[in-house]
């Protein structure tokens, strides 16, 4: 009760409620409003995924620093495309594997943030089998490719979806994601990330 919380980026001291500090924060490098059409699929990301944006995904990820998906949550809603309102929040899935060892699936728990900041539900329609191996570390010519193992329904798609997921780099995940999910029925697809690589 008493310690100060402390900056995920430079372990510095922050003001309660947020996971950065105040110059951490001023340091992340703010994306345009506008899309970025990967692997036919329109990302909307409003950080880069470097420096203080990278470590609070770290910190989500591997760290079980759930909170700071409402820092991401807030961040994302301020970015997301006016035109999807109505559109139903999907997760990208974690493989059940990861997700047993995990406890949590960081798109999941991103979503849900999302969800109660801009009043959208949440479906977790998607889920992952096959190989649990992830995108870390995969050269990008690998990662084009698509994700390792095998995306499918596994529930009814809703007509009009917003993927959702911590990190967009290629976006062969979120295009895998979207096949399954045109094959299922939905007619219009776009997503959200909290961040997105550049400049690679």
């Amino acid at each position: 009760m008493l310690v100060p919380p402390l900056c995920w980026s430079c372990g510095g001291i922050a003001r309660r409620g947020e996971p950065l500090c105040a110059g951490c924060r001023g340091r992340m490098h703010r994306l345009s409003p506008e899309p970025v059409v990967l692997c036919g699929i329109r990302v909307w990301a409003p950080v880069a995924y470097a420096g203080p944006a990278r470590d609070l995904v770290r910190a989500l990820k591997f760290s079980g620093a759930t909170r700071v998906a409402d820092s991401m949550a807030a961040q994302i809603a301020a970015n997301a495309p006016a035109g999807f309102a109505g559109a139903h929040l999907v997760p990208v899935p974690l493989h059940p594997r990861r997700l047993r060892a995990r406890g949590y699936n960081q798109a999941g728990v991103i979503a849900a943030a999302v969800g109660r900041r801009v009043n959208a539900r949440v479906v977790e329609c998607l889920a992952r089998s096959g190989s649990a191996a992830t995108q870390v570390g995969r050269h990008r010519t690998e990662r084009r490719a698509g994700p390792v193992g095998e995306v499918r329904l596994a529930a009814a798609a809703p007509p009009r979806v917003l993927l959702v997921d911590d990190v967009a780099t290629t976006g062969a995940t979120l295009a895998a994601c979207a096949r399954v999910l045109l094959a299922g029925g939905c007619a219009e697809i776009a997503a959200v990330t909290f961040a997105r690589t550049i400049g690679r």
